[in-house]
């Protein structure tokens, strides 16, 4: 017992010493916890110091300079009291960024506790919870080593700076802070600085609708940068806004109207050449070295352009645009030249070996708020027309991808039917529907060679050729060129320019019609200034093209990769077809504006509703590609590719190459044979036309021509002669020999039709005449062997109505079909509904007219092939006649 009561003495004596010691050892240890996390922070008053930086020059190729990034906080950096801002600004701000701002301290808890839930479940970090102080904290106390770590001890450093910066600052200041630091994108730092840049206003005058697009930008300035993407811009505005009616900051009629109101982009005047090329390399910077390091300054950035060249581009394009609407120098007495309402075009010239830009055009004036001049229509997504045809046909032409589509390739001799043709497609909501073609010129060219078809940009055999190689192949083969926009649902409207494009990217996808192989477009050569730390990915290379001694870090993103993507004979093949002033003439005349002193190939297109016309080409130097159009996407009156974009693109060519460049090289495996030109066959002595032809090597035709057929008639029968008729009555005659749907256009142009007897006689003499009619590599023979009966009219899925106040005999429809091959067949029957409206005997066509009544009906011909065969039956055509209803009529505007 007096043991016992000893040790509790001892420990009376002695605990205030032990509680005291571990007092003390917890207090070191907090004190170096906090040295160890937060002894090296500095204080939060220095988000107050805002010290000058130096600038960053950005200059074209040969050190000339395009623009001097000024001190953020000298220049386009401008501190605005909380009393000058817009409420909406404000409020978009906190709805978007930080919704709880004025219910905690620095941190939030909920949001942390919400982000970790999410990051938990997602099994990655896919959200955060950052607020508006840690924000600041992050981004003005923090150096650029840390400020990007994803680390917990990063998180808890910047915790406890934003518990300081709350606890030296109210609310209101720290807000203040916020909106006068944040980057928005485009050099501008601040509210205050984004307002004049964007809408050159000052910030207290920004709308509601201006105030939601500009808070929208902080988490991504360069993606959703409206100069660049009104689009994504448009789209992220709408998200603020939904979000500040999720904070009882608007209700939803205000969020409705808002999002109505226009919003007129203009940027702030300032010292610059080629604007918005500048503008494209600084969101390169942006993405590659960060916001925070292009504010810091220091760097020299030298890129590919070419500052003389740039300025003949864009004087070229004011030239060219001012003629076309005769305006200022131009000016003539030509209503219909200033009726033509054309404002705006762009244009890109490349190195076609290095994918240099050389030259990047947006618009004729990037400071007209007009136009929408601060646009850059060159990285504008618009619908290409007919420039993305040499896509289409590189693919039917390449062995490689058209094998991949199960068919064996077109030559440039093959011949494909230039004549009416309805084709059975799914519409945007997935419902079949006839879509039906039309040329450019309304006409309609008969048998056509792809050589022809491509160079005359006729649509018909464009989609025919489509629909044969299939619209994934032309997808995947455009991505691989380098154009990654088809990203929609498309039908066989995307050879005609059904999708959307960017003029850089198409530009540069015409780089592989030179060996085949991609071009990547660069902008950006090389850096100076960058610490050894801050180089990261980028590839480290000595020298550079203009000479300058200095580290050439370049972008892996902007490396020309020259990837394969056609075989280097059909990238000869469709460039030859593009450089070929003969070929092209029926539809552009010689000598047009696209033909040039020296070789170069071209392709232009336009839209069929004019809003868009584009002329792209190239040489052996120099890719260059053109837009005409107008930025708010209004349709021009009667300009197309070679009148608009054309004109322009003769202009750079000329000025893009001061020396003639090298004629396209042609690649082995190609070889050149002698054809009969209108059927892509060997010629014979029947035939009327021959000219060479270029041939991927085991692609040339080995067959006699067999469409023209020289036959010896009888004067009295009209039917070939046999061996007794008389000299006298004996008559020698050639002819073209093409199956029945060619009937109406060979009768349009004045060619003789073989009479039946006499096709029949010849069929007879050459069982194998109509197996290869119409094309050579027998493009024809697979779909007339699946559908020997054809049914031509009417279109599969067309919808009609009756009108009440016509006669029911005038409201009729005419019902065509043919046998495929051209062979009479012992009879044909022309079926609608299962009723036979009519029949023939030893025919190879038939047509009637049918009188239209209410109901769907279905329509099909059959037939035997010979007397007492099988029955054979077409596809059927489905078509709806409905009653007239007037709230189904689309009445145009007057």
């Amino acid at each position: 017992m007096m043991q016992v009561m000893g040790w509790r003495a001892r420990i009376k004596r002695h605990g205030w010493r032990l509680l005291l010691s571990a007092v003390i050892l917890a207090v070191l240890a907090g004190v170096v916890l906090h040295e160890w996390l937060f002894a090296d922070l500095p204080p939060v008053t220095a988000v107050e110091l805002r010290a000058a930086r130096p600038t960053t020059q950005i200059l074209d190729r040969n050190g000339k300079l395009l623009y001097e990034v000024l001190d953020a906080d000298a220049g386009k950096q401008y501190d605005l009291d909380l009393s000058r801002i817009p409420a909406a600004c404000v409020q978009a701000t906190i709805a978007t960024e930080d919704s709880r701002f004025f219910y905690h301290p620095g941190v939030d808890p909920l949001a942390i506790a919400r982000a970790t839930w999410q990051n938990l479940r997602s099994g990655g970090v896919s959200s955060g919870a950052s607020t508006l102080t840690q924000q600041l904290a992050r981004n003005l106390l923090m150096d650029a080593g840390e400020r990007f770590q994803t680390s917990y001890l990063r998180k808890l450093r910047e915790a406890y700076l934003a518990f300081q910066l709350e606890r030296h600052y109210n609310k209101d200041q720290l807000l203040a802070l916020y909106l006068n630091q944040t980057y928005y994108g485009n050099f501008a730092f601040g509210l205050e600085a984004a307002a004049q840049i964007f809408f050159a206003k000052p910030a207290a005058q920004l709308s509601t609708a201006e105030c939601a697009l500009l808070a929208g930008l902080v988490q991504y300035p360069s993606g959703y940068n409206p100069l660049l993407d009104p689009e994504a811009a448009k789209g992220r505005q709408l998200t603020v806004l939904r979000l500040m009616k999720d904070a009882g900051y608007l209700t939803a009629a205000q969020v409705e109207e808002t999002a109505r109101q226009p919003l007129q982009y203009r940027s702030r005047l300032f010292n610059i050449q080629a604007p918005h090329f500048v503008m494209y390399v600084q969101d390169l910077l942006v993405q590659q070295l960060g916001v925070e390091r292009l504010r810091e300054g220091g760097l020299r950035v030298y890129t590919t352009l070419d500052l003389d060249l740039q300025r003949q581009a864009e004087a070229a394009v004011r030239r060219r645009l001012a003629q076309l609407t005769c305006t200022g120098d131009a000016a003539c007495d030509d209503p219909a030249a200033r009726s033509r309402r054309v404002d705006n075009a762009a244009a890109i010239v490349l190195d076609s070996a290095t994918g240099e830009i050389l030259s990047m055009v947006g618009s004729p004036d990037y400071f007209s708020a007009q136009i929408s001049g601060n646009v850059n229509a060159a990285l504008a997504k618009r619908q290409p027309g007919s420039a993305i045809k040499p896509f289409t046909y590189a693919a039917a032409l390449d062995p490689a991808w058209s094998s991949r589509a199960g068919q064996p390739p077109l030559t440039a001799a093959s011949i494909l039917a230039d004549l009416p043709k309805t084709f059975t497609v799914e519409n945007v909501d997935g419902a079949l529907a006839p879509y039906r073609p039309q040329n450019y010129d309304r006409m309609w060219h008969g048998p056509v060679s792809v050589r022809t078809a491509l160079a005359n940009s006729y649509n018909l055999p464009a989609v025919e050729t489509l629909d044969r190689v299939g619209v994934e192949t032309l997808r995947q083969l455009a991505s691989q060129a380098g154009i990654r926009t088809f990203t929609g649902r498309y039908g066989l409207a995307l050879t005609l320019g059904g999708g959307e494009v960017r003029l850089l990217d198409l530009t540069a996808a015409y780089g592989i019609f030179d060996d085949g192989r991609t071009v990547t477009p660069r902008a950006i050569v090389a850096i100076e200034g960058l610490g050894d730390d801050e180089i990261g990915d980028w590839r480290l290379e000595i020298g550079n093209s203009s000479g300058h001694p200095i580290s050439n870090l370049q972008s892996p993103i902007s490396q020309s990769l020259n990837l394969p993507v056609i075989s280097p004979q059909t990238a000869y093949l469709i460039t030859d077809i593009l450089s070929d002033d003969v070929a092209r003439s029926p539809a552009f005349g010689r000598n047009s504006v696209l033909s040039l002193a020296f070789p170069a190939a071209v392709k232009t297109g336009t839209t069929t509703d004019w809003r868009d016309n584009w002329t792209v080409g190239y040489s052996t130097q120099r890719l260059v590609g053109v837009w005409v159009g107008n930025a708010d996407n209004a349709p021009m009156v009667g300009v197309s590719g070679v009148d608009g974009a054309g004109p322009i693109w003769h202009d750079l060519m000329r000025l893009a190459h001061p020396q003639p460049p090298r004629p396209f090289a042609r690649p082995e495996g190609l070889v050149e044979v002698e054809i009969c030109a209108p059927s892509g066959l060997l010629p014979t002595a029947a035939c009327p036309r021959v000219r060479r032809e270029l041939f991927i090597a085991g692609t040339q035709p080995t067959t006699p021509d067999n469409q023209f057929q020289r036959v010896v008639l009888d004067r009295a029968t009209g039917l070939p002669a046999d061996a007794a008729t008389p000299a006298e009555r004996r008559a020698e005659r050639v002819y073209w020999l093409l199956p029945p749907e060619y009937s109406e256009w060979m009768l349009a142009q004045g060619i003789p039709i073989a009479p039946p007897a006499v096709q029949a006689a010849l069929a007879q003499q050459e069982p194998d005449l109509a197996g290869n009619k119409t094309a050579s590599a027998g493009v024809y023979a697979e779909e007339q062997t699946r559908t020997p009966l054809r049914l031509i009219q009417p279109d599969a899925f067309a919808a009609y109505q009756l009108h009440p106040g016509l006669p029911a005999a005038n409201q009729r429809l005419r019902i065509e079909g043919i046998v495929a091959d051209g062979r009479p067949w012992a009879e044909l029957r022309l079926v609608v509904d299962g009723t036979t409206i009519s029949a023939a005997q030893d025919a190879a066509q038939l047509s009637a007219w049918w009188e239209m009544t209410v109901g769907v009906h279905h329509f099909w011909i059959e037939g035997e092939p010979d007397k007492g065969g099988a029955t054979v039956r077409s596809e059927a055509a489905s078509v709806r006649v409905d009653e007239f209803t007037m709230d189904r009529v689309t009445l145009g505007e007057p």
